[in-house]
């Protein structure tokens, strides 16, 4: 298996559909899910990005190590 593999199977298994995560910050997107912005987890893709059901009614994904974000 290789090292990419390996991260999404861990992002996979860490975060389940029905997490539910809390946003810090999202600087990478030009048109940012808000700070503090609740949400759950839909399903983790095949690259690790971890695509949300915001409480907004948005549904753009995080992407590991580039967003903050904390399981509450």
């Amino acid at each position: 298996m290789r090292l990419e593999s390996n991260w999404v199977a861990y992002i996979k298994n860490k975060y389940k559909q029905g997490t539910r995560i809390k946003l810090v910050q999202m600087v990478q997107d030009p048109q940012p899910i808000e700070p503090n912005t609740l949400g759950i987890v839909d399903f983790v893709d095949d690259v690790g990005h971890i695509h949300m059901k915001w409480d907004n009614g948005r549904t753009l994904a995080l992407i590991p190590n580039v967003d903050e974000f904390e399981v509450v």
